[in-house]
């Protein structure tokens, strides 16, 4: 009988519809290997044909959040998603500068799949100028990577992807899922250069898939796997996710099968 498991922490928003946010990766963290423990920034009420409300934590309900599992659980690896505000983003990042996490896996989250608008804009320079450079892994997608970098991406991907890094984060993954095509494109890159992870589109919409990505990489992490090998396994899986998905409700999304 297997009789514990690392830690894995995901700071985040709460969604109503089970497919994104906290619930995913409490989904992921169980799925790959790990204990889920949670510090929740704001509750939305959503589902799967768009998000309708979104309520923020007052800032000490958070931080007493953080102190509880910090002060009881030795945490493995950190994986922060919707913060929603300038506030928020600077209280996370401080204490994650103040506790040192292992590992530190930043889904830099702004839309919903929905469009809805989940980061506000003042928050942006906190979240590069305080928590990406505390980041051992960034996962933003193409849209996300376009506000952080404030241009287009254009066609040199690559060349997006270094200016990512000059960001602070010690590697990013670079998810491809918003590009046109039969596949998706995902990189990752570090100092020791880019590796390609290639897999077929599925014809739907997947709800949920970035929060899942970045924590099971986090997971990965938590398991002592190195940022190569946590990318490399984490894209795979969520591809398997992605087939076993369907419709839990009215909307087009789909919720993984974790």
């Amino acid at each position: 009988m297997k009789t514990s498991r690392p830690n894995t922490l995901t700071i985040a928003g709460s969604d109503s519809g089970g497919g994104a946010g906290i619930q995913a990766d409490l989904k992921t963290f169980h799925a790959r290997g790990t204990h889920g423990l949670t510090a929740i920034t704001a509750v939305t009420s959503q589902n799967t044909r768009g998000v309708s409300a979104v309520h923020t934590l007052p800032l000490a309900h958070v931080r007493s959040q953080l102190d509880a599992v910090f002060d009881d659980f030795p945490i493995a690896a950190v994986k922060t998603g919707m913060l929603g505000s300038a506030a928020m983003t600077r209280l996370v990042a401080s204490e994650m500068r103040r506790r040192k996490p292992a590992w530190l896996v930043v889904d830099p989250v702004m839309l919903a799949t929905s469009g809805a608008r989940l980061l506000d804009e003042d928050a942006l320079d906190a979240l590069i100028g305080r928590l990406i450079p505390l980041a051992d892994v960034l996962t933003p997608n193409l849209p996300e990577a376009e506000a952080l970098l404030g241009r287009p991406l254009g066609r040199d991907i690559d060349a997006a992807g270094a200016d990512l890094l000059t960001l602070g984060a010690r590697g990013v993954l670079l998810k491809g899922g918003h590009a046109k095509g039969h596949e998706i494109v995902d990189r990752y890159y570090d100092a020791g250069g880019m590796i390609e992870i290639r897999h077929p589109r599925l014809p739907f919409e997947g709800h949920g898939s970035g929060c899942t990505l970045a924590s099971a990489v986090a997971a990965e992490l938590a398991k002592g796997k190195s940022p190569h090998a946590a990318v490399r396994i984490a894209v795979t899986w969520l591809d398997k996710a992605f087939q076993r998905a369907w419709r839990p409700g009215g909307g087009a999304a789909h919720v993984l099968g974790h």
